[in-house]
């Protein structure tokens, strides 16, 4: 008798975007086009992530990026590779990578080139020579029609969170699983090597209201805010009824366990970084989205993160989110 696994429909990304298209009748297709090509270019990462030690893919170049970072060459690959797969797309107008200085333009963003694609394309790279679960996060925006075109990239791309019309995120791990959303739930693919197309495992996916696992670098607890240090001497009382850390220390990685199993996921503001260290654009918006679609909630412990008003291409946020009622908790300690 064959199992279920075989007898169930096979749903690739791009028939699932465009399924759930039809719901829409003035859509254009136009998203699905680019997630498919985000598709393309994670597929090619992976294949470079599973064979990194034997590929010449492995360490550092010797440079630091924009960020202030030691560059790998997996990060090279990852930055090089979404840029060719995407930037033949003429809907494409402006893709802005968290490696890179200055946005790249493809198409003038005034014309043809309608999107903007913003992305970390390897988060977690400090983790690739420790074969730690690593990943890639992207967001996409629509270009501004009130600019002109002398202004230039740059502030088609400040635009707050609330303005996304589509974010994922994906996961090298033990398998390599994306997740989409754009606006309309949030739906998860796995990686099926045999035949190398992404088919759907999980639609609507809600993450838990409740969670007791909080995963945050303790490390740094002496210059937490009072009230995450008070929240975290709770969690380890008998009263909280027995809160567990979870940190692997790739956010990515991190946020797809707290999407799937509840809990919270933080990076408050410390004495070294008193405005974050998570970049607004590339990591916090795009996974806040995701999170806010799951039923879930993100805070930079002062707003909702989505609606926070970027000043700058690499602007840092610390980065509160998770479960609904958790991300509550943790906010009544710091009132």
């Amino acid at each position: 008798m064959p199992n279920e696994s075989m007898t169930k429909p096979i749903v690739t990304i791009v028939q699932h975007i465009r399924e759930k298209q039809r719901a829409f009748p003035t859509a254009t297709g136009d998203l699905s086009w680019i997630l498919s090509g985000i598709a393309l270019a994670t597929r090619i990462i992976q294949s470079y992530v599973r064979r990194a030690g034997i590929a010449d893919v492995l360490g550092e170049v010797g440079t630091t990026n924009v960020q202030g970072e030691l560059v790998q060459k997996l990060d090279i690959v990852a930055n090089e590779t979404i840029l060719r797969c995407l930037g033949y797309r003429d809907i494409v107008g402006i893709m802005v990578s968290e490696e890179d200085d200055e946005p790249t333009i493809v198409k003038s963003p005034t014309g043809q080139g309608k999107y903007i694609v913003l992305f970390d394309p390897l988060d977690g790279s400090s983790n690739i020579d420790v074969n730690v679960s690593i990943g890639t996060i992207f967001s996409v925006l629509r270009c501004r029609d009130d600019l002109p075109e002398s202004e230039g990239a740059t502030p088609h791309c400040l635009q707050p969170g609330v303005k996304q019309v589509a974010a994922g995120y994906v996961v090298y791990g033990s398998s390599t699983v994306l997740a989409y959303t754009t606006g309309n739930g949030v739906h998860m693919f796995t990686l099926d090597p045999s035949f190398g197309a992404f088919v759907l495992h999980t639609e609507n996916i809600r993450m838990p209201d409740q969670g007791k696992m909080y995963s945050v670098n303790e490390a740094y607890l002496d210059s937490f805010p009072s009230g995450v240090q008070d929240y975290l001497a709770w969690a380890k009382t008998p009263e909280s009824g027995g809160y567990g850390l979870r940190y692997i220390g790739s956010l990515v990685s991190d946020f797809h366990r707290t999407l799937l199993k509840g809990g919270v996921f933080m990076y408050p503001p410390t004495a070294k970084n008193p405005d974050g260290k998570l970049r607004l654009l590339y990591e916090a918006n795009p996974l806040s989205f995701i999170a806010e679609q799951a039923g879930g909630a993100a805070t930079d412990f002062k707003q909702r993160v989505l609606e926070r008003q970027p000043d700058s291409l690499h602007a840092r946020t610390p980065l509160l989110m998770g479960s609904k009622s958790e991300v509550e908790r943790v906010m009544g300690f710091m009132n």
